[in-house]
């Protein structure tokens, strides 16, 4: 069972690893060291919810909720992404990031509850969901340059 929960946290980590080195290559607030840290620490959480307390569980009188850590990591990891977002001139900044550090709290999670299948998919969205949005916004930002429309807001007035 060892083995299982540490293929668990590896896979969790990998996974987080994989999105952290996205926003690390685009140069965002929360890197690699961040989501591959969230992940293999849902992944404990989880795994410690679902299997830590087997001994207490014996005595048969305690019913145990794995749910309840997992909706606290939850909550945890909204107030770490409320502390990145910030409105400046007008415009909210790190809202991309704080997204992205909860999901890969729930793919964590997803790991340290032993579906792997489930959290690479996931893990593979998020990728795909955050390139191709740096495509359509790069895209949008070179026909905006043709037509002599600046990227900033306030450069146009």
């Amino acid at each position: 069972m060892t083995l299982d929960f540490i293929l668990r946290i590896f896979v969790a980590a990998l996974l987080g690893g994989a999105i952290g080195l996205e926003r690390e290559y685009r140069s965002k607030e929360a890197g690699f060291r961040t989501h591959f840290l969230v992940a293999l620490g849902s992944a404990l959480f989880m795994i410690v919810s679902m299997y830590g307390f087997n001994e207490v569980l014996q005595v048969g009188t305690v019913r145990l909720d794995p749910s309840r850590v997992a909706a606290q990591v939850v909550s945890g990891i909204g107030f770490i992404g409320a502390g990145t977002i910030m409105i400046q001139k007008h415009a909210v900044k790190g809202l991309t990031t704080a997204a992205g550090v909860w999901v890969t709290a729930a793919i964590g999670l997803t790991c340290g509850s032993g579906m792997y299948a489930l959290a690479s998919v996931a893990t593979l969205l998020v990728l795909l969901g955050l390139e191709a949005m740096n495509f359509f916004l790069h895209q949008m930002n070179e026909r905006n340059k043709e037509k002599g429309i600046a990227a900033d807001p306030e450069e146009n007035e």
